[in-house]
């Protein structure tokens, strides 16, 4: 059986006397009152380590947004550009970028890995012909030619390789750096590239203003944007044929496109071009 409740009764209480109330709980000691002193001299502290940390940090990463273009000396002038970028001046693989500006602004339109030169990159102005280095600098796009046919929407002038397409690389030749066809008689073919012996690096190509405008003899002809072989190259830059035929459907002669080559730091900076 469960057990029985026991009625508990309060007293009543007596009339006219008043209830004393129970004594207090001593409290605990008080909290010693704040320092606001020494929080006031911790904040310029903190203050200060901020501001360390910010003039640390590298330059690099507070303009990482940015696009390539608009951290350049020189862009060309034009709507497109062209950017041929290695991580160092002995690196023979880097990246390309294709850029198109719009209301002011540098949009990436593309991009592909690439290659560079056996050699590495050096200054365009001081290269020697021979080095198989690529030179760099900001240069034009004269035309563009190839092996196979212009891929759709091609609006670069383009120019299609025959069994008598020569590039004149002879530095004893009044033709020295420039497309010819037939090959002149002053134009030595040991010194000379037949363009149609290179089916598959020169199925899609683009001639770069390296040299060509006033070529200097020994500096190097033949400098171009071609698809890639089995290999680094003897100069030139190389992508992917996929690629190739995407950056010459997306060029407009009429846009004034330009071509940049370089490293990310140093001498041979692209933001020096």
């Amino acid at each position: 059986m469960p057990m029985p409740r026991t009625r508990t009764t309060s007293p009543r209480r007596t009339p006219g006397r008043r209830r004393t109330p129970p004594p207090r709980t001593p409290a605990g000691p008080r909290r010693a009152p704040r320092d606001r002193s020494a929080r006031r001299a911790a904040a310029p502290v903190v203050c200060a380590a901020l501001l360390t940390v910010a003039v640390l940090a590298p330059p690099a990463a507070a303009g990482a947004a940015v696009p390539l273009p608009h951290r350049m000396a020189d862009t060309g002038g034009g709507a497109q550009l062209i950017t041929a970028e290695a991580p160092t001046a002995d690196a023979t693989r880097g990246t390309v970028v294709w850029w198109q500006r719009h209301n002011g602004r540098w949009r990436q339109a593309g991009s592909a890995p690439a290659r560079f030169g056996s050699g590495g990159l050096t200054e365009g102005t001081t290269r020697v012909q021979g080095t198989s280095t690529t030179p760099t600098g900001l240069y034009d796009l004269p035309f563009a030619f190839g092996t196979e046919a212009a891929p759709p929407g091609t609006a670069m002038p383009y120019r299609r390789v025959g069994p008598a397409s020569w590039w004149c690389e002879d530095n004893a030749s009044a033709s020295y750096n420039r497309w010819v066809d037939p090959r002149p008689a002053d134009c030595a073919a040991a010194e000379s590239e037949r363009l149609a012996d290179h089916p598959v690096q020169y199925g899609r190509a683009l001639v770069t203003g390296f040299n060509y405008d006033r070529p200097v003899h020994g500096r190097g002809a033949g400098i171009f944007l071609h698809v890639n072989g089995k290999g680094a190259t003897a100069g030139c830059v190389s992508v992917p044929a996929g690629a190739m035929a995407r950056i010459l459907s997306w060029l407009r002669a009429s846009a004034h496109p330009h071509l940049a080559l370089g490293t990310a730091y140093g001498p041979t900076a692209l933001t020096r071009y």
